[in-house]
C-alpha cells in the first residue's frame, strides 16, 4: 500500500518564534503581507504582537479582518477581492482555524480562479496550482490548521460546513508561538484544547491510521493530558501553553494525512446550522462517540488509556477502553465544557436534521465503526 504524508516546508516553534518572520519573508523573496485575522485579535492586541515585528522590519502589510468564527463563503469572496486589490504577494494568517481556513480558501482561489464560486472546493478539489504563499501563526492550541491540508468553510445558503481537502492549500510555513495564546480566555482554551484531543483520538482510530500517524497521535494525547488543565487555569504558564501549542500541531500532522471520524461528522452541522463553536461541539460529543467506537478499536483504546495515565496492570482491553472514555469525560468536566446539547440550545426536534447532515459529512466515512443515519440520531439523543 502506498501512503502519503504532507507537511509544511518549514515550521518554527517556541515562545517568541514570530521574530523569525523578517528573515523568512526575505528568504522566500516575498514583499507585502495580506494579514488575515479577526477583529477580536486586533481589539485585544494579539495581532499587534505580530504586526510590530513587520513594522520594525519595514515590511508593508494590509489587514483583512472580515472573518467570522465559522468562516463563510461570503467571507472568502470578500477576502479574494481584498487580496486582489491589496498588491500583496503572500498571506500572513494570524488566528485560529477561522483565520487560517479563510486564508487557505483565498490563496487557493486566487491561483485557481476556476473555483471562484467557493462551493466547488468542497471535498477533494482538483486544483492545479499551489495556493498563494501562506505563513500561518496560530493563536489557539486546537485546530492545527497551520499544518493541515484541510479547511472548513460554511456554505450559508445551504447551511452546511464544507470540508475541503487539498495538498495545495498547506501553508508554506507555520510559526507556532505560544506567546500569541497567553490572552486566550479560559473557555476558548478549554474548547480548542479538547478539539486538539478529538483530532488526536479520532486520528488514532480512523480507518486510514497507520504506524507513522499513530506515533504522532499518541504523543499528542499524552501532551494534552499533561498540559491542558494547567493552560486553562494558569493562562500565562509558559510550559503549559507551549506544550499545548506543540501538541495540537503534532495531532494535526497526523490527522491531516489519515482523516477523522464521526465526532467531526456530527460536530460540523452543529457549527453550520447553529453556529456552535467547533471545539465545544467536538468536546461535548467525544466521550459518547468514543464509547460507541470502542469495540472497533480496542487495542488503540489501550494506547489512549496509557497516554492518559489511567491504564492499570491487569486491565482487560474493555476495562482500559472504559478508563480512557472516563478520563476524557473527567478532563472535559474539569475544564468546564458543556456536557449536553440542551445546554447549548439544541432541541430534540433539531436532531433529525443534524443526523442527515452528519451522515453526509466527508469525515464520517473515516469512522472505525460503520454508522447509519439512525445510529447517528441515537448518538445525538444520548448527548441531548
Amino acid at each position: 500500500m502506498i501512503r502519503r504524508f504532507v507537511l509544511n516546508e518549514v515550521s518554527y516553534f517556541g515562545p517568541g518564534a514570530r521574530e523569525v518572520l523578517p528573515q523568512e519573508i526575505t528568504r522566500l523573496g516575498l514583499r507585502k503581507a495580506f494579514v488575515a485575522t479577526d477583529k477580536d485579535l486586533i481589539k485585544f492586541g494579539v495581532a499587534d504582537k505580530v504586526l510590530d515585528v513587520l513594522k520594525n522590519a519595514g515590511i508593508p502589510y494590509e489587514i483583512f479582518s472580515e472573518i467570522k468564527p465559522n468562516p463563510t463563503v461570503t467571507n472568502v469572496k470578500a477576502g479574494v477581492k481584498a487580496f486582489a486589490e491589496s498588491g500583496a504577494d503572500f498571506i500572513l494568517a494570524i488566528g485560529g482555524g477561522s483565520s487560517i481556513d479563510t486564508s487557505k480558501a483565498i490563496g487557493i482561489i486566487t491561483n485557481n480562479p476556476e473555483f471562484s464560486d467557493v462551493v466547488s472546493l468542497e471535498g477533494v478539489a482538483d486544483t492545479k496550482k499551489k495556493s498563494v504563499p501562506i505563513i500561518a501563526l496560530p493563536t489557539t492550541a486546537g485546530t492545527a490548521a497551520e499544518v493541515t491540508i484541510n479547511y472548513v468553510i460554511t456554505d450559508e445558503e445551504n447551511q452546511k460546513k464544507m470540508v475541503c481537502v487539498d495538498p495545495n492549500d498547506i501553508p508554506v510555513m507555520a510559526i507556532v508561538d505560544a506567546e500569541l495564546m497567553y490572552t486566550l480566555p479560559k473557555g476558548m482554551t478549554a474548547a480548542t484544547g479538547l478539539d486538539a484531543l478529538t483530532h488526536a483520538i479520532e486520528g488514532l482510530i480512523t480507518k486510514g491510521a497507520w504506524e507513522m500517524s499513530d506515533m504522532f497521535e499518541i504523543k499528542a494525547i499524552e501532551m494534552i493530558t499533561r498540559h491542558l488543565e494547567t493552560a486553562v487555569n494558569e493562562p500565562t504558564n509558559a510550559e503549559a501553553r507551549d506544550g499545548m501549542a506543540v501538541a495540537q500541531y503534532i495531532a494535526g500532522m497526523a490527522f491531516s494525512n489519515v482523516g477523522l471520524g464521526v465526532v467531526h461528522g456530527m460536530a460540523h452541522p452543529l457549527g453550520a446550522i447553529f453556529d456552535i463553536p467547533h471545539g465545544v461541539a467536538n468536546a461535548l460529543l467525544l466521550p459518547t462517540i468514543m464509547e460507541f467506537n470502542a469495540p472497533a478499536a480496542l487495542d488503540k483504546y489501550v494506547d489512549i488509556a496509557r497516554a492518559m495515565n489511567v491504564y492499570k496492570d491487569g486491565m482487560t482491553k474493555e476495562e482500559a477502553a472504559q478508563a480512557a472514555v472516563e478520563a476524557v469525560k473527567s478532563l472535559s468536566k474539569r475544564v468546564g465544557i458543556p456536557q449536553t446539547l440542551t445546554e447549548i440550545g439544541i432541541k430534540e426536534e433539531d436532531l433529525d436534521r443534524l443526523a442527515d447532515a452528519a451522515y453526509a459529512d466527508v469525515c464520517t466515512p473515516g469512522n472505525p465503526r460503520e454508522v447509519s443515519k439512525e445510529i447517528i440520531l441515537e448518538l445525538y439523543k444520548k448527548v441531548l
